[in-house]
């Protein structure tokens, strides 16, 4: 069964409960509706997400929201391009929900907006930001030198040392986060860089 062409496309409703009795023209009308609300909400959600950093500084001086400011707005003052500063301020994003891999997660949430560097870059700084601690707890220090042979290896070695490793200073005028929301516009409202994903994927 399916919805009637009568309807708005806010008003309609899907009849099942079950995907595999929709028709082509439920998800004619579904991809778009679910389109139309995640771009809407992306930014907000993604700055919702950013303020669940806030609170415990868990030792450090600043908690991990200021820390991501403080990447971000280093990043704008050196005149980085916008792909890499909405990088450097969701680096860490995942920290609140994927604390074991936040650096897979980011990167995956970056990947169909942002240059292949970028993602790249995100994908791996928690590898890279070990350069200046694994060997503090019994690690190596050089494990990002398995990238080595990368074009972006040492676009992730600058990240960390500019925008990653000193980024934990309550001292530095950091950025509001109202001024990088046009620019995570900007990134988000760019069209998907991933083929072949249906608007629905995500259901």
């Amino acid at each position: 069964m399916s919805t009637t062409d009568e309807q708005p496309l806010a008003d309609r409703t899907v009849t099942w409960t079950e995907m595999q009795h929709g028709t082509q023209a439920d998800y004619e009308m579904l991809g778009p509706a679910f389109d139309q609300h995640a771009r809407a909400n992306l930014v907000p959600n993604l700055v919702s997400m950013l303020g669940l950093l806030k609170g415990d500084p868990l030792g450090y001086q600043i908690d991990r929201y200021e820390h991501s400011l403080q990447s971000a707005t280093r990043a704008v003052r050196n005149n980085e391009r916008i792909d890499l500063v909405v990088g450097a301020l969701l680096h860490d994003v995942a920290d609140c929900f994927a604390p074991e891999n936040h650096s897979d997660a980011a990167s995956a949430l970056l990947a169909p907006y942002v240059d292949d560097e970028t993602h790249w870059v995100v994908k791996h700084h928690g590898i890279f930001q070990g350069y200046y601690y694994f060997h503090h707890m019994g690690g190596d220090r050089d494990a990002r030198d398995r990238y080595a042979e990368s074009p972006y290896y040492d676009a992730c070695v600058d990240f960390c040392h500019e925008y990653d490793q000193n980024c934990f200073d309550p001292a530095y005028d950091n950025m509001a986060i109202e001024e990088f929301i046009p620019m995570m516009e900007e990134v988000f409202s760019r069209p998907s860089r991933v083929p072949g994903v249906a608007p629905l994927e995500s259901a």
